[in-house]
């Protein structure tokens, strides 16, 4: 049957509707999963139109996800991070929600906390396992929305719960249902989506809870979930792995608006930032991220990567403050004693520290040639460079300047008479067999000790 889409305003072929599949084996798709081998991407070459939503956002589980694969956060420490998340979402509220544990007394002090700040975005969320219980704690928080675990691959289902699909899917039904007498919405996390029969089983669930959405009247979201980190960004790839043959299918064979689809990724196989990118760019709203990608085994998205990536698609910030990852960058540091690795983009100390002499030349000259973007203005973050057995005379000059904030008259070059006796001393060193940088209190030492000597 041929009708004109509403999506595409093109006669297209009438939407096949799909049936689940009761299977009786599980569908592991052996061909792409053999256990002892490298996970294959495979490719059918069916290309997917671009699909960017009108308005797309960042849903934030630093508390869910991010918490439990470190040491439990205090409650002082969910409350200033939620904070610091807010004034970074600037007033548009692109960081949406937040999503939290709520099983511990402690767990329901930070959130209760969090709420009496009274500010509008992040929204509060939870995270609960499907049992009556819970949802009946969520509604006693006052708390609207929570996300509900529906997994969907045949090793959760069959392996994991015990199930045939049929089961699993009328048991989904029933948990829906509770949280809808509970007085919640329910956010449907669609686990292991990128190792699940996306036509045998995923479209026809989704169906069914549009279907079950519409007659409650309660629009449910969609949350698609890379568990594994198996999803690719790829156009061509198959599926189940085609991050955007996922997001396209939800929408054209399940009728899940772009506002009330969200991807959730991990870094297993380093595509996170790929694949919450690319979901953008194929329809869904909303990418669920952590700070720093803390998260699970390799991380989730990290949260302030995507910001970048946000102003990258969209031209712009559109009010987010993104000085303020500099401050949470710090606070996890100073406050929480997380060791960020050095190189990690835009939080690590050395992300814009360069080593190399003939980079630091170019500094000297202009910024512009070995940086990424103004880091001071959109990071509060001065390039810099680490003097090492590499740094040469433009180095050690540059280090200078930068380091003492030398204004314009002050600041030395490549001939004064300090940076020469410096890189003699550097060399020595180096001479000695030293292999790690030079720290800066080693390097203030020598020059108290060189400008002392000339007085």
């Amino acid at each position: 049957m041929l009708e004109i889409s509403k999506k595409s305003n093109l006669l297209e072929q009438g939407t096949y509707k799909y049936s689940l599949q009761d299977i009786k084996e599980p569908n592991l798709y052996r061909d792409m999963y053999n256990y002892d081998e490298v996970p294959k991407v495979v490719f059918n070459q069916r290309r997917v139109p671009m699909n960017m939503p009108e308005d797309i956002w960042i849903t934030d589980t630093s508390f869910r996800d991010g918490q439990q694969s470190m040491a439990p956060y205090t409650v002082k420490q969910i409350v200033d991070l939620y904070q610091l998340l807010s004034k970074l979402g600037g007033p548009y509220g692109l960081i949406r929600q937040s999503e939290f544990f709520i099983y511990t007394k402690k767990d329901r002090e930070a959130v209760e906390k969090c709420m009496e700040l009274g500010l509008r975005f992040p929204e509060i969320t939870t995270w609960i396992r499907a049992k009556k219980e819970d949802f009946k704690l969520v509604k006693e928080l006052g708390i609207k929305e929570t996300g509900v675990l529906v997994s969907c691959s045949d090793y959760h289902i069959f392996k994991k719960m015990q199930m045939t699909r049929r089961q699993a899917v009328d048991y989904y039904l029933e948990t829906i249902k509770d949280a809808f007498d509970a007085g919640v919405v329910p956010r449907c996390h669609l686990e292991d989506i990128t190792r699940a029969d996306f036509y045998g089983f995923v479209v026809p669930f989704v169906n069914e809870i549009m279907e079950l959405s519409k007659e409650a009247g309660i629009p449910i979201k969609i949350r698609a979930c890379d568990t594994m980190g198996y999803g690719v960004p790829y156009t061509e790839a198959a599926l189940p792995r085609s991050v955007s043959g996922i997001i396209y299918g939800l929408q054209q064979y399940s009728n899940v608006p772009s506002e009330m689809l969200e991807w959730h990724g991990h870094n297993d196989f380093y595509k996170a930032v790929a694949n919450a990118s690319t979901a953008w760019l194929y329809g869904a709203s909303a990418v669920n991220c952590s700070l720093l990608g803390i998260g699970e085994r390799t991380g989730n998205v990290p949260l302030e990567a995507m910001v970048f990536e946000y102003a990258s698609l969209r031209g712009s910030m559109d009010g987010m403050d993104p000085t303020v990852i500099t401050e949470i960058a710090r606070y996890f540091r100073d406050e929480m004693g997380y060791d960020i690795p050095l190189q990690t983009p835009f939080v690590g100390e050395n992300f814009n520290v360069t080593r190399a002499g003939i980079h630091a030349d170019g500094l000297m000259k202009d910024e512009e040639i070995y940086n990424i973007f103004n880091t001071k203005k959109l990071l509060n973050r001065t390039p810099g460079v680490a003097v090492s057995k590499t740094s040469g005379l433009a180095g050690i000059a540059y280090w200078l300047n930068e380091h003492y904030g030398l204004t314009e008259e002050r600041k030395v070059t490549k001939d004064s008479p300090l940076v020469i006796q410096l890189k003699e001393w550097v060399d020595e060193m180096y001479a000695d067999d030293r292999t790690t940088s030079l720290s800066n209190k080693e390097l203030e030492d020598k020059i108290k000790e060189l400008t002392k000597s000339e007085e």
